[in-house]
């Protein structure tokens, strides 16, 4: 089934609210159910669900959940042919709107596994109407016990490579110029880049430098896009006032991506970070970020053995990073 077959044209909306779904369809059904009084507060708000093949009854799910709950005038469902990975999902509702006779103001990227608190949409919207000047804004993430997770970020550098490797305090503090402060920022704040779980785009930022890059499958996308933006002149602001519960590894499966596994990091991780490196820094500093980085994780990984830490990684991590970043490499792009 096409794109075309499945669906007519999105309705004009003033916001444009895409979530991807992929075997997600009960987190889904949750993240929309959350919605209804948020879109009901943004006039002219519709939300878009592109499912990327799940081949699962994902797409029945919904549909019967959009019917069921009355939520047709404000949900509609996009098939698509395949799983293209989070940006592809993305494009495809984002292309169609923005090529209507009536294209959304802003277009809101939100995850499935995600829970929006009252305010949350028209919190950014808000803020966005306020400070033209400003092309992206992301949420305040969060656990369900209503803790921060990190979600605010400076862009990808040599210096963050090695203090995120390295896990020592005085690194750390010698590098918080590219790696930014862990503390929750308490009022809105410019960053270099936010979480696409919950990100808030005006549409000129899509005028200035088109769509979300498809090589990327998962992971590092957003990164990507906000490094465009902020080199076309469209910052990116952290609004912690709008606040989303983010299930964090429902879709992925990686609650924590340093977390103790017996399951290895997904190759398209990887991938995308090696695609982003090359694409933004170039050559010769991905191979310093790369070697950087795997002496500095070598160091942290002897360190804790003999002090006799258990040392919190997915498995075979050190691994698989030198076997797709230092080797001859059997890929040039991100691969489903």
């Amino acid at each position: 089934m096409t794109v075309s077959e499945a669906t007519t044209e999105t309705p004009a909306a003033s916001v444009l609210i895409v979530i991807v779904n992929y075997r997600s369809a009960n987190l889904t059904v949750d993240c929309l159910r959350s919605l209804a009084t948020e879109v009901a507060a943004v006039p002219g708000a519709h939300v878009v669900v592109t499912d990327n093949a799940s081949g699962d009854g994902s797409v029945s799910i919904l549909q019967s959940a959009v019917e069921s709950n009355g939520w047709r005038g404000w949900v509609t469902l996009m098939p698509l042919e395949r799983n293209g990975g989070f940006a592809y999902g993305n494009n495809a509702a984002i292309r169609q709107a923005l090529a209507s006779s009536d294209p959304p103001k802003y277009v809101w990227l939100l995850n499935p596994d995600t829970i929006v608190h009252p305010g949350a949409l028209s919190t950014l919207v808000t803020f966005l109407d306020s400070r033209p000047d400003v092309g992206l804004a992301g949420s305040r993430l969060e656990n369900p016990d209503g803790s921060a997770q990190r979600s605010w970020f400076c862009f990808p550098s040599v210096a963050g490579e090695i203090e995120g490797a390295a896990r020592l305090r005085l690194v750390s503090k010698l590098c918080r110029k590219w790696v930014g402060t862990n503390d929750p920022p308490q009022s809105p704040c410019q960053v270099d880049w936010v979480a696409g779980a919950s990100l808030l785009v005006r549409r000129e930022v899509f005028d200035a430098v088109g769509l979300l890059d498809e090589a990327y499958f998962m992971y590092f996308e957003e990164v990507d896009f906000c490094r465009k933006a902020f080199r076309a002149g469209w910052p990116c602001w952290y609004v912690p006032e709008s606040r989303v519960i983010h299930l964090v590894g429902q879709i992925s499966g990686f609650a924590n991506l340093n977390e103790v596994s017996s399951r290895r990091r997904p190759r398209y991780w990887f991938q995308a970070r090696r695609y982003y490196f090359l694409k933004n820094l170039g050559a010769v500093k991905t191979l310093i970020a790369d070697l950087a980085f795997a002496l500095a994780f070598l160091q942290f990984r002897i360190r804790y053995a003999l002090l006799g830490r258990p040392v919190v990684e997915s498995k075979m991590f050190l691994w698989d990073f030198v076997r797709y970043n230092l080797l001859p490499p059997t890929f040039k792009r991100p691969l489903p």
